[in-house]
């Protein structure tokens, strides 16, 4: 039998035959970097696939933001820490300087300002109390106007007074203290605290005057002439009203530059019974309300 002739391959043709296609398949899978001699064995491994890299991202990004808020709540809970620290240290450096024997001595000063806060606030609560109760209503406020009436008095004048205080008597033979001296001394002895002075057998009240006689050799109070030796009688506290006459540049200083001189004695139970007449006023009145 007669075989008809194949014809000729072509570059662009697929092998016809099995082992035609066997021998292609082996060329196509055959791996040039396997190949035998010194170049096969320097090739590089192949490179990563795309995919996988894009898969790994995600992880990573959160990886690297995890550490970042680690390291600002560490840093914050430092900050925070030192801040309390600096806050307690500021807190307790204002009585850690202080020694011992200060702050028993502040400590003295907050007990007896907390024992008169304590006093007061009992006294004003009875009184409201006594206010407020309908059968003792009218008692207590004629109680509390008599009381008020009683104070007024002494500072306007009107009623004598009793009660600690000093006595001053100013020594004068040269005749040498004038008015001024004298209007200072009783300004330093309100500065002190005097609740009631008298100045010979003159009351003095906000409104006494102090000037100089025509004739020399005496004061003029009020309208009343007095000849040294002069007494003043001052009610308040004894210590504090002969502390501010020994001030350096004080009364008794100034009274002895003069040529005169000044003695304090403490009393605890003095009198001042001088007292001034009631006028009324001349222009004032009373404000009414609209």
């Amino acid at each position: 039998m007669t075989v008809p002739p194949r014809p000729p391959a072509r570059s662009g043709d697929e092998p016809t035959s099995a082992s035609d296609r066997a021998t292609a398949t082996d060329g196509d899978h055959r791996d040039p970097g396997h190949g035998s001699g010194p170049e096969a064995t320097s090739q590089p491994s192949p490179p990563e696939p795309a995919g996988a890299r894009a898969r790994l991202a995600p992880l990573t990004r959160l990886t690297r933001l995890t550490k970042v808020q680690l390291l600002a709540a560490v840093l914050l809970g430092a900050l925070g820490f030192g801040l309390v620290v600096q806050a307690r240290q500021t807190g307790d450096g204002d009585l850690s300087s202080l020694s011992q024997s200060e702050l028993v001595r502040v400590l003295d000063d907050v007990s007896r300002q907390s024992e008169r806060l304590d006093a007061e606030a009992r006294d004003l609560e009875e009184t409201q109390n006594e206010l407020r109760s309908g059968t003792d209503r009218a008692a207590a406020a004629e109680k509390a106007t008599r009381e008020r009436l009683d104070v007024l008095g002494i500072l306007a004048g009107t009623d004598p007074a009793q009660g600690p205080g000093i006595t001053i008597r100013i020594e004068d033979p040269q005749a040498l203290v004038d008015s001024a001296t004298l209007l200072d001394t009783v300004q330093e002895l309100r500065d002190a605290g005097a609740e009631a002075i008298q100045f010979g057998q003159v009351r003095v009240v906000a409104s006494t005057s102090f000037t100089d006689p025509s004739t020399a050799g005496g004061i003029v109070a009020d309208g009343v002439e007095q000849s040294p030796p002069y007494r003043i009688v001052a009610i308040g506290d004894p210590a504090t009203m002969e502390s501010a006459l020994n001030i350096p540049g004080g009364v008794l200083e100034t009274l002895h530059q003069v040529g005169a001189s000044g003695t304090v004695q403490r009393r605890q139970d003095l009198t001042v019974s001088a007292v001034r007449e009631v006028t009324g006023p001349t222009y004032a009145v009373p404000r009414t309300e609209n």
